[in-house]
């Protein structure tokens, strides 16, 4: 805690930095001690080869997490909160070839649902990618495509990415204008960790595991994300019947951009009704 602030994790979505929470309003920094981690290979973040499943990159964020947050997630850094709110380790699992985690990290990230006191996840889907059960996600068709493009002209993709964001916002141009801003602040994100990026959104399911997850959570979308369908929201009441669902009207994918005072309200009410 500082000043009475409850420590709030914040993990950006793919090919971002902590550079795009500097369009943050106040209201989120006022209300919260900001504790901004970077996702592997993004931003100032180290990569490793051998980081290819979610629990390694849980494992990578926790090892720079507070012992005690909220932690919230956008998009990409959802499922890293999702995936350190379940027990992302066990003992003697190897951290890459020939090695082991230290004893005393295994029982520290086996201990990671204990250090998170509550969930805020934004645009976020526990499966990114359409299933023959799940349209409400990305066509597989689409996401290959970008996957191809990324290999061959990745400068390209990322600013395409970047208005994907914003598509349909209400403030799109001035949305886009402070994401590009933040991020232009800090380090491109390492071509390997992209790659491994979009192999997570591509392949990752969560969606059995949702109604394992113990802490409160509040899952925000946006009314109008072409990313992300705020249909979502339906799926996630009958998977995780303990979280709440809220959709915010005119906002895209980045709704704590372009609409971060109401989110920041959404979020404040949320913990003052479910934390003690």
């Amino acid at each position: 805690m500082h000043n009475d602030r409850p420590t709030l994790v914040l993990l950006h979505g793919w090919g971002m930095n902590n550079g795009v929470w500097d369009a943050l309003p106040a209201s989120i920094s006022e209300r919260f001690h900001l504790h901004p981690i970077e996702l592997p290979g993004h931003g100032n973040a180290p990569f490793q080869s051998h980081w290819r499943d979610l629990p390694d990159w849980a494992d990578a964020v926790l090892a720079q997490a507070p012992e005690q947050a909220i932690w919230l997630g956008w998009s990409l850094g959802a499922l890293v909160a999702l995936q350190a709110a379940l027990h992302t380790r066990t003992p003697g699992r190897p951290i890459g070839p020939g090695q082991q985690a230290p004893a005393q990290e295994v029982s520290s990230r086996r201990r990671a649902p204990s250090r998170i006191r509550a969930l805020i996840l934004v645009t976020a889907n526990p499966r990114f990618v359409q299933a023959a059960d799940w349209r409400a996600a990305m066509p597989a068709t689409t996401f290959d495509g970008f996957h191809a493009a990324l290999r061959d002209e990745p400068a390209a993709t990322l600013a395409r990415f970047l208005s994907l964001q914003v598509r349909g916002s209400e403030d799109a141009r001035e949305t886009l204008r402070r994401l590009r801003a933040g991020l232009a602040e800090r380090p491109q994100p390492q071509p390997e960790a992209l790659l491994a990026g979009l192999d997570l959104l591509r392949e990752e399911d969560l969606r059995a595991r949702l109604a394992d997850i113990q802490q409160p959570a509040l899952w925000l979308f946006g009314e109008r994300d072409t990313l992300v369908p705020a249909s979502v929201a339906e799926r996630i009441e009958l998977l995780m019947p303990q979280a709440q669902c809220q959709t915010i009207p005119g906002a895209a994918h980045a709704p704590l951009l372009s609409h971060g005072d109401e989110a920041a309200n959404r979020i404040t009410a949320f913990l003052a009704e479910t934390l003690p």
